[in-house]
């Protein structure tokens, strides 16, 4: 769905997409795969504390730890003095219990040194890594996995064989994002940055006089999607998101990203190639209608043939533009042969 013809135009002229990782180059459908106690706490303890907290949030990764929780019959608790750190993590009292939930940041901005080793192995597979402090101790961490989009690399390398630039913006720790670029194919990339930090990469960009693009699906993503020149949100994103967004991929296919770049270059060479054609007709036309050949002593234009050449002007206009109803991404081609 593409919101304006404006859109439609500027989208060709693109030289950089940014991505975000968790449910864009991923299909956004974590699941926990393991939990670490420390400092006395057991794994069902740092389940049942992460879970308290993140049980009324939408974000991906706090659903698969609920969801790991409610699989093992953990019971919830209240949650008071509740406070959000967009991109890093939350505060709040459960049971009685003073917790910091998040990334590792958000751990350090709280005094609690985290456990690096526990966590090396979990990030260099790529795994997403939410860090739980209790009391003021390290209590634990969860490693949560994500699939990654089956046309994501697809998408990439189709990107750059265009000239385009792919480059991964996440709040997600830098060795699990690396592990993630490495795989899909991007080489840039931009790890543990904050919603905000992500609109300043954008804008730097921008001042180089790059065009961007932003594709995301997350409210952490609003910014930056509005501040890119084109915004691309997937149909099941955030409202934010799909709001702030030029584009909305109503499939959810990452590769509709290449797809919409591919038909804007395409509807711009149509428009110009019927606007060659309308002054063509019109230039050589309107001097013979105007009697240019009966000057020199030739025929006068009879005015049926002047109405059936400004019909047929007008038909080969149609007809050209009726061409774009033909195009099919390259992909669905592949895939359908």
């Amino acid at each position: 769905m593409i919101k304006g013809g404006d859109v439609l135009e500027a989208v060709s002229k693109i030289d950089v997409v940014l991505f975000d990782k968790t449910g864009t180059l991923t299909l956004g459908k974590p699941e926990v795969g393991a939990v670490r106690a420390f400092s006395g706490f057991s794994a069902d303890d740092v389940l049942r504390l992460a879970a308290s907290a993140e049980k009324g949030s939408e974000h991906p990764l706090a659903r698969a730890i609920v969801k790991a929780a409610e699989e093992k019959g953990i019971i919830f608790e209240s949650l008071t003095d509740f406070k959000a750190y967009p991109g890093r993590g939350v505060l709040g009292r459960v049971g009685g219990e003073e917790i910091v939930l998040g990334s590792e940041k958000m751990l350090a901005s709280a005094g609690i040194e985290i456990d690096s080793a526990a966590a090396r192995s979990y990030l260099s597979d790529g795994n997403t890594i939410v860090y739980l402090g209790a009391g003021g101790k390290f209590a634990g961490l969860i490693a949560i996995s994500d699939v990654i989009r089956p046309e994501a690399e697809e998408t990439i390398l189709r990107l750059k064989m265009m000239g385009v630039k792919p480059i991964m913006l996440t709040g997600d720790n830098p060795a699990a994002a690396r592990a993630v670029a490495r795989t899909v194919g991007i080489d840039d990339v931009y790890a543990g940055i904050m919603p905000d930090e992500k609109t300043e990469v954008v804008k730097r960009l921008q001042a180089k006089g790059l065009k961007t693009a932003m594709v995301g699906d997350g409210i952490n993503d609003a910014p930056a999607l509005a501040q890119s020149d084109i915004g691309i949100a997937f149909g099941r994103a955030t409202d934010i998101a799909v709001e702030s967004a030029a584009i909305v991929l109503v499939r959810n296919n990452l590769l509709d990203v290449v797809n919409a770049i591919e038909l804007s270059a395409r509807t711009l060479g149509n428009i110009k190639e019927n606007l060659f054609w309308a002054f063509f007709y019109n230039a050589l036309g309107i001097p013979i209608a105007a009697g240019l050949l009966h000057a020199f002593g030739g025929p006068l234009l009879n005015p049926m043939i002047a109405a059936l050449a400004m019909s047929f002007s007008s038909v080969s206009v149609v007809l050209n533009a009726l061409r774009l109803r033909r195009y099919k991404p390259r992909a669905i081609e592949k895939r359908n042969s």
